[in-house]
C-alpha cells in the first residue's frame, strides 16, 4: 500500500453472525470490552512464540502487554509486541466483523500445539465501540509489511492508511465518551484487568499519563502469569494452595482440603477446587467456581458444572473446549459439560478415600464439616454413593469415629443396629447407660441426618439405626421378667402427662428408676414433618411418636415407692411425679412452667426429709 494512498469504506458486517451477539451478549456487560482488548493482545504474543517456535520468526525480547489511560487525551490504550497485523490483514480481519482471524491461524498451523488463541478477533475488538466513539489502530506485522494506521468511528466509517512504525505489534487507541469517563480511573482499569486478566499468560502493566515513575523502582505486572492451576501438582506445597486460596477469596479460615485436577484426555481442563470451612451451621454455603478460559476470566458461579450436593466448593476451572462467551443455556446442554462435572464428582470421591485410606486422622479431624455434604451427594447420586460408602464414618460421643463395619464389628449381638444421638447433653442419661455396657453411640445431629439413615437402611436391609431414646433396646435389660405391677403402674398413670404410656422393665442399670422412650418409626416421621412444614412456614405438629414411661424394676427405688404408695399415698404421688419429671429432663428441655414445678417438687421433697 503506498503512503498516499488512503483506502476508505464501510464496514462489512456478516449480519448472520453478529447480531445475535449482539442481542445476546454484546451490550451485556461493557466492562467486558477491556477483557476482549487484552485477550487479543495475548492473543498476538502467543502467535507470535508459535511462530518462534516453528522457526518461523526470529526470536523477540519480553512480551508484554500495556494498557495506558491520558484523561487529558480521553483515551484508553491497549499495547502489545506480538504478530502485529499487515493492511492486507486489517483489511481482512478488522473490516469485516465476526471474521474469525485466530481460527484461521489456527487452523493453518493445527497440529503444532494449537492451545491458547482465544479467537474471533474481529467480534472481540469491536466491544472497544462499547465505550467509545472513535477507535485507532496501530499495527506493524512480524513481517517485511510496513506499518498500518486505521481509524473508525462509532457509525462504521472508516479510514486506513499506511504509516511509519518502527516496532512490531499493535496499539489500539479508544476514544473514550463522556458518559464511559470512568473508564479512564486508572483505579477502575486496573480493577477490570485484575477480575478479568489476573492470571493471563503474558504480563500485564497499568501506566498512567499524569503519573510520573518512581526513579529506580521497576514497573510491576498486574497479573499472575503462572497461576497455581498451570502447575504440576509436584511442584505445589501446602502453603501454595493455602496461599492462592485467600488470594481468590476473603476467608479467614484456611480450606479443609484441596483437589489439583490436571485432565488432559478426553476433557483436557485444569483447576483447583477447595472444601472451605464453615465457620458455623448457618453460614452461607453457596460457593464460588470461577471459570476460566485460558486463563482468562469468563465467568463465576458456575453451577451447571458443580452439582448442587457440592455447592459449597470454591475454586478455578480453566476450560479452554469452551466459548469465551460461554452462556447459560450452552452449559446446561453441553455434552462437554456433563462430562466435566462427572469428573469432578469423581475427583472429589477419590479425595475422600485417599484420605479415608492415608491421613484418616486428618479426615477425621473435620468430618463434622463434610459430613452434611457427603451424605446428601450420597442420596442425590448413586455413583457418588457407591464411591463413598465404605469410607462414610460414624463420630460417635467417646470422639472416635468408624465406618458402620467398624461399629458393627465391635457390637457382641449379631443384629446389625446402630445407635446413635441426635443431641448429646440433653439425652446425656441415655448415652451413659450405653456407655455402662460399652456400646458406642454415633452422633447424628444434622437436619439431613434423620432421611440419610433412612436412605442407609434402604439401601441395606438388615442394617437398623435406633435412636438411644427409642424402645428399650435387649442391650440395656437386665436379667429376669418384667412382670406387671398394677398398682405401680395406676401409680404412675396418676402423674403423667395425657397419652403417655406406662410400662415395666428391668434394666442392667440398676440407679436410672425410669427413662422415656418413643416409636422410632413414628418419631422419624414427625422429624419429617416438622422439618417440611418449618421450611414452609406452616405450624409446628404435635408429635405423634407416643411417649413412654418405662419404670425400671431393676431400680431399690421402685420398691420403696410401691410400699410407700401403701402408707403415704400423697408422699408417694409427689415422688412419682419428681421420677416422671426427672425422666422428662433427660429426654429434652423442659418448659418454663415444667421447671417451676420440678424445682417447687424438689423443695417439697427435702423439706419432708426427717
Amino acid at each position: 500500500m503506498a503512503e498516499e494512498k488512503i483506502q476508505k469504506g464501510g464496514i462489512s458486517v456478516q449480519t448472520e453472525h453478529i447480531f445475535p451477539v449482539i442481542k445476546r451478549w454484546l451490550y451485556s456487560d461493557k466492562e467486558i470490552f477491556l477483557r476482549e482488548i487484552v485477550s487479543n493482545a495475548c492473543d498476538a504474543i502467543t502467535k507470535m512464540k508459535r511462530l518462534v517456535s516453528l522457526s518461523q520468526a526470529e526470536a523477540a525480547d519480553d512480551y508484554k502487554i500495556r494498557v495506558a489511560v491520558d484523561k487529558k487525551l480521553g483515551t484508553l490504550t491497549v499495547t502489545d509486541n506480538g504478530i502485529g497485523m499487515s493492511g492486507e490483514e486489517v483489511s481482512k480481519y478488522i473490516c469485516q466483523i465476526a471474521l474469525s482471524g485466530a481460527l484461521e491461524f489456527v487452523e493453518k498451523y493445527q497440529g503444532e500445539g494449537d492451545g491458547g488463541i482465544i479467537g474471533h478477533f474481529g467480534l472481540g475488538f469491536y466491544s472497544a465501540f462499547m465505550v467509545s466513539d472513535t477507535v485507532e489502530l496501530f499495527t506493524k506485522s512480524y513481517t517485511d509489511a510496513e506499518g498500518v494506521h486505521w481509524s473508525c468511528n462509532e457509525s462504521g466509517e472508516y479510514t486506513m492508511e499506511a504509516c511509519e512504525l518502527n516496532e512490531r505489534g499493535t496499539k489500539v487507541v479508544m476514544h473514550v465518551t463522556e458518559a464511559e469517563k470512568s473508564f479512564l480511573e486508572k483505579s477502575t482499569v486496573e480493577g477490570l484487568i485484575k477480575k478479568y486478566c489476573a492470571f493471563m499468560p503474558v504480563e500485564i502493566f497499568v501506566e498512567d499519563a499524569e503519573e510520573t515513575p518512581e526513579e529506580g523502582k521497576a514497573p510491576e505486572a498486574v497479573n499472575d502469569t503462572q497461576p497455581l492451576w498451570q502447575k504440576n501438582p509436584s511442584e505445589c506445597t501446602e502453603e501454595d494452595y493455602k496461599s492462592f486460596y485467600h488470594k481468590l477469596f476473603p476467608d479467614m479460615n484456611d480450606p479443609l482440603f484441596y483437589i489439583h485436577i490436571n485432565a488432559d484426555f478426553p476433557l483436557n481442563f485444569k483447576g483447583i477446587l477447595y472444601f472451605p470451612k464453615l465457620s458455623h451451621e448457618y453460614a452461607n454455603l453457596e460457593g464460588q467456581v470461577k471459570l476460566y478460559y485460558n486463563q482468562v476470566f469468563v465467568a463465576d458461579n458456575i453451577k451447571e458444572v458443580i452439582p448442587e450436593y457440592l455447592m459449597l466448593l470454591k475454586g478455578v476451572l480453566d476450560c479452554p473446549e469452551l466459548p469465551l462467551n460461554v452462556s447459560r443455556s450452552y452449559l446446561q446442554n453441553s455434552g462437554y459439560v456433563a462430562k466435566l462435572s462427572a469428573h469432578i464428582v469423581k475427583k472429589v470421591c477419590d479425595k475422600l478415600n485417599g484420605l479415608f485410606n492415608n491421613q484418616r486422622e486428618m479426615l477425621e479431624g473435620f468430618w463434622a464439616d463434610v459430613k452434611p455434604f457427603v451424605e446428601y451427594g450420597c442420596m442425590r447420586d448413586r455413583k457418588f454413593f457407591d464411591r463413598t460408602k465404605n469410607m462414610m464414618l460414624l463420630k460417635c460421643t467417646d470422639d472416635k469415629c468408624r465406618t458402620v463395619e467398624e461399629y458393627l464389628g465391635e457390637l457382641s449381638s449379631e443384629e446389625k443396629k446402630v445407635y446413635y444421638t441426635n443431641d448429646v447433653i440433653r439425652q446425656a442419661s441415655y448415652v451413659e447407660l450405653f456407655r455402662q455396657q460399652q456400646i458406642p453411640v454415633a452422633v447424628l445431629d444434622a437436619v439431613i441426618d434423620t432421611q440419610f439413615v433412612t436412605f442407609m437402611e434402604n439401601e441395606n436391609k438388615e442394617l437398623k439405626f435406633v435412636r438411644i431414646d427409642g424402645d428399650v433396646d435387649s442391650v440395656l435389660k437386665g436379667e429376669g421378667d418384667a412382670e406387671d405391677r398394677e398398682k405401680l403402674t395406676e401409680l404412675f398413670k396418676s402423674v403423667v402427662g395425657e397419652g403417655t404410656q406406662v410400662e415395666m422393665t428391668r434394666l442392667k442399670n440398676e440407679k436410672t428408676p425410669a427413662i422415656i422412650t418413643f416409636n422410632e418409626e413414628q418419631r422419624r416421621f414427625d422429624d419429617m414433618m416438622k422439618f417440611y412444614t418449618a421450611r414452609n412456614g406452616g405450624p409446628d405438629m404435635p408429635s405423634q411418636a407416643g411417649e413412654k414411661l418405662c419404670l425400671n424394676l431393676s431400680c431399690p427405688l421402685m420398691d420403696k415407692l410401691e410400699k410407700m404408695n401403701e402408707t403415704k399415698p400423697d408422699n408417694a404421688k409427689k415422688l412419682a411425679r419428681q421420677i416422671y419429671m426427672l425422666a422428662v429432663m433427660a429426654q429434652r428441655q423442659l418448659t418454663a412452667d415444667e421447671t417451676g414445678e420440678l424445682i417447687s417438687q424438689t423443695l417439697e421433697l427435702m423439706e419432708s426429709i426427717d
